[in-house]
C-alpha cells in the first residue's frame, strides 16, 4: 500500500528530496496524518501560491534559496536557514524571489 510519503527509517535531506521544475511548482508529502502533515516545496523564480487561509497555524522553514512570505498584506523576505509562522485564519501567499525550497508543516487544533 503506497501512502506517497517518505521512507521511514531512512536518513534523508530535504534539499536533495525535490527538484526544481522549469516555470513551476513541485511538492512533495513527506508525511500526512490525521492531526497534521509536512510538506516539501520547490518554487521556480517568480512562481508563487496565491493569497488564502487556512483554520490553523503553518511553519514555513526556508531550505534553499529567497522567498516572500505575506501573511495579513506584511511581506516577509525569508532566507535558507529561516522559519517564519503563518497564524491561523490570516491570509497568506507565497512567492518565490529566486528558485526555493521550503518545508511546510501544518498542524491542525482539536
Amino acid at each position: 500500500m503506497s501512502t506517497n510519503e517518505f521512507e521511514k527509517a531512512k536518513v534523508f535531506t530535504f534539499n536533495g528530496s525535490v527538484e526544481y521544475a522549469n516555470g513551476g511548482i513541485v511538492s512533495k508529502t513527506v508525511l500526512k496524518k490525521q492531526t497534521g502533515n509536512i510538506s516539501l516545496f520547490s518554487f521556480d523564480k517568480g512562481e508563487a501560491l496565491s493569497e488564502h487561509t487556512a483554520p490553523f497555524d503553518a511553519m514555513i522553514q526556508v531550505v534553499d534559496g529567497k522567498g516572500e512570505i505575506t501573511i495579513g498584506g506584511t511581506p516577509y523576505i525569508v532566507e535558507a536557514g529561516e522559519t517564519i509562522i503563518m497564524p491561523a485564519n490570516i491570509s497568506h501567499s507565497v512567492k518565490a524571489i529566486e528558485k526555493f525550497k521550503m518545508v511546510l508543516t501544518m498542524i491542525r487544533s482539536t
